[in-house]
């Protein structure tokens, strides 16, 4: 299973995003603040876990989708602007 940090321009997108992948079955999504060498946006991201990045749950203020490895994080999804 992948780790996964998603990022969002609003807080409230992150916490919709969120609430969207507990109800599609990824209970441990969890709202945290962003790694800084990520995003200076709102300042909430979304760690979770899955076989895939799970973009039909994110809110459309998706800033991006980092692939977690070890303590490195690799683009997957770069949200609009």
């Amino acid at each position: 299973m992948e780790q996964y940090v998603a990022t969002f321009h609003t807080h409230l997108a992150a916490l919709r995003s969120c609430n969207a992948l507990k109800k599609a079955g990824i209970a441990e999504a969890c709202l945290a603040p962003v790694p800084r060498r990520l995003s200076s946006s709102c300042g909430t991201c979304v760690f979770y876990g899955g076989a895939e990045p799970m973009l039909a749950c994110m809110d459309t203020d998706l800033e991006a989708v980092y692939r977690r490895e070890g303590t490195d994080f690799s683009l997957v999804h770069q949200g609009k602007d």
